[in-house]
């Protein structure tokens, strides 16, 4: 079996002169999240989630700078950034839908909710519309499976909903 691997050891990394890590986000680190954990890598999270709370996503730049921060290498950090998909490792629409995926958002059209969402805005799933206001995202589940098919639109959860009704929720937004 041969192994894919990607050119990252040559790849061109934007840079900007301020830092991602801001001198306050490390502040708050210290004195709230690092004590709470044993070691510092278990700060991982954290530390990604208030960098991506304050810019939006999660620039090459700032994955170095957060392991700099508390003692690991860039690629530990890009691992767990990876795994989860909540971290954005570019940037997304100001409106993120999440469509659910379940069973049971399967089961009662989900799929072609999520075709007929994506034919609206001209995106399929993991795209982001050319002006920046929409990304569609499919998640694996909402743990609203009583009120299937079930959708996010950034924190707010739509129970239940079909082409019609959602489409009312994406005029709202436009």
């Amino acid at each position: 079996m041969a192994w894919i691997t990607k050119n990252s050891g040559t790849m061109q990394i934007d840079r900007r002169d301020e830092p991602y890590l801001t001198d306050e986000i490390k502040q708050k680190l210290e004195d709230e999240v690092v004590p709470r954990y044993d070691t510092r890598m278990a700060v991982t999270m954290p530390a990604l989630h208030l960098v991506q709370d304050t810019h939006g996503w999660l620039p090459q730049q700032a994955i170095e700078e957060i392991a700099e921060f508390l003692g690991l290498t860039a690629s530990q950090v890009l691992d767990t950034a990876t795994f989860y998909e909540e971290y954005w490792l570019k940037p997304h629409g100001k409106y993120v839908i999440w469509v659910c995926q379940s069973l049971s958002c399967e089961l009662l059209g989900q799929q072609g909710l999520t075709q007929q969402i994506g034919e609206h805005l001209g995106i399929g799933p993991g795209e982001t519309t050319e002006d920046g206001k929409f990304t569609l995202m499919s998640v694996e589940c909402l743990g609203s499976c009583g009120t299937a098919p079930c959708a996010l639109v950034n924190h707010k959860l739509h129970e239940n909903i079909t082409a019609d009704n959602f489409q009312k929720v994406l005029d709202a937004l436009e």
